[in-house]
């Protein structure tokens, strides 16, 4: 049975549960500029304090044992610590080359992770997926206000971007490869067009689970780059995702109008992984475990959700409370012409 069968008849069953924040818990060690360089980096010439995509080559123990607070949270799947470990995102640290190395680096930690507790706890199957952000550029919009034609990067170079990073992360041993926070379409389109690329040259087509997670970013229910939810499941439905689904932007009270929506029109299965809240003022999450917990169950209660997790601000505590509260729920079921399939 591949990856995708075995997830299928998983998410059949029960509620599967997403892991929570990785930069949430990094902060907590508050690490300096000399921990995010170690000794291979100590004399890179711009700072690297920020970086917790290096993190996999400097500090691997650390995020070794976040991915496994959150396996023994209750996390069915955790997500590779490579949120911003392409080449367009990397260029601010002036590190495009390291990207496939950071990738590679990033889903072996996990899968280690993942087989450390499992070996430790037998017949309890956990996932690796390949996260892949949305860049700090965009394609659909200008960032000069001054010139709206202007773009900061082509469709080729996101994709090629987007190619080394799957490439790496799939030579790490990743499960599943995981699109997540789109604010932008067409940067999701060039994620999607290297993850087809990679899987037709390697014979993978159909044995590698694709995920894909949007972000709402207002009450409009429009995503950044001005679609509605349902014009943005559409532009993506042609990548054949395990799952659609929403996280980042909004905590889970705000983001429960667009939930049910989605629940009523994806044909595939519902993630959802919302924030501890909204920031307070100093830009920090408020949202106790129990509080996140008790509106995601109510998801779950209403029938729409089939993946949760937690995102921004969300720790192994939030995973815990929400493993916990969707426990007794069933998933949602797919829609019958989907499921007969």
């Amino acid at each position: 049975m591949n990856t995708i069968s075995e997830l299928k008849r998983l998410l059949d069953e029960r509620i599967v549960i997403i892991d929570g924040a990785m930069g949430t818990m990094i902060q907590r060690y508050k690490l300096s500029e000399a921990d995010y360089r170690g000794t291979r980096f100590a004399e890179w010439p711009t700072d690297l304090k920020g970086n917790n995509d290096l993190l996999c080559l400097t500090q691997p123990d650390i995020i070794r044992s976040i991915h496994l607070e959150y396996l023994e949270a209750g996390a069915d799947i955790i997500e590779t610590n490579t949120f911003n470990a392409q080449a367009i995102s990397l260029a601010d640290y002036g590190m495009q080359a390291l990207s496939y190395e950071i990738n590679h680096a990033a889903a072996r930690i996990a899968k280690q992770a993942v087989e450390a507790y499992m070996s430790a706890n037998p017949g309890h199957k956990k996932y690796v997926a390949g996260a892949l952000g949305p860049m700090n550029k965009t394609l659909s919009l200008s960032p000069d206000v001054n010139n709206p034609g202007y773009r900061a990067m082509t469709f080729d170079e996101a994709e090629k971007a987007y190619y080394d990073q799957v490439r790496g992360l799939m030579d790490g041993g990743a499960d599943i490869l995981l699109v997540e926070t789109i604010f932008d379409t067409l940067n999701a389109k060039a994620a999607i067009f290297a993850i087809n690329k990679y899987l037709r040259e390697y014979n993978l087509r159909g044995k590698v689970p694709v995920m894909i997670s949007g972000t709402i970013t207002d009450a409009s229910g429009r995503t950044l780059s001005g679609q509605t939810l349902e014009a943005f499941m559409i532009s993506v439905m042609h990548a054949e995702p395990l799952s659609i689904g929403l996280n980042c932007a909004l905590g889970a009270a705000q983001m429960r109008p667009h939930v049910e929506e989605l629940a009523q029109i994806a044909p595939t299965f519902v993630s959802c992984y919302p924030n501890a809240g909204l920031p307070n003022t100093m830009g920090e999450y408020d949202e106790t475990p129990e509080e996140t917990a008790a509106i995601v169950a109510g998801f779950a209660a209403e029938g729409w959700v089939n993946l949760v997790g937690g995102c921004c601000g969300t720790t192994p505590a939030h995973i815990k409370a929400i493993a916990q509260a969707v426990k007794q729920h069933a998933p949602r079921p797919l829609p019958e012409l989907v499921a007969a399939l």
